[in-house]
């Protein structure tokens, strides 16, 4: 399985972004999915979980109201609605499988950045 993000970029507070994650390879034993994030000198915070079907969804206390996870299956992408993005929101966004049989798969990150 890999993990391929999209849709990062430069944006100034209040600004919207859709981060994308294509899924290449089988998906079959993943069974939920998750965008994390990490800013410079802080330790990778999880943003966001979606499960295979979709029927269990959570969000960081900090972007709730604001994100949207979703999955397109037919599709074998993820997404991540970002809203009313904030500088604090500026990190490198990474898209991350839990694969029941080759454990936690990871992208490569994409880079978000909210100017004030």
């Amino acid at each position: 399985v890999q993990l391929v993000e999209s849709g990062g970029g430069l944006v100034q507070a209040g600004a919207s972004l859709r981060l994308s994650c294509a899924v290449f390879g089988s998906t079959i034993s993943i069974n939920a999915m998750n965008w994390y994030r990490q800013a410079p000198g802080k330790q990778r915070e999880l943003v966001a979980t979606i499960t295979n079907t979709g029927g269990y969804i959570n969000y960081a206390d900090s972007v709730k109201g604001r994100f949207t996870i979703s999955r397109d299956n037919a599709k074998d992408t993820l997404y991540l609605q970002m809203n009313s993005l904030k500088p604090e929101d500026t990190a490198v966004y990474y898209c991350n499988a839990q694969d029941l049989r080759v454990g936690n798969v990871w992208g490569q990150g994409t880079q978000v950045t909210v100017s004030s």
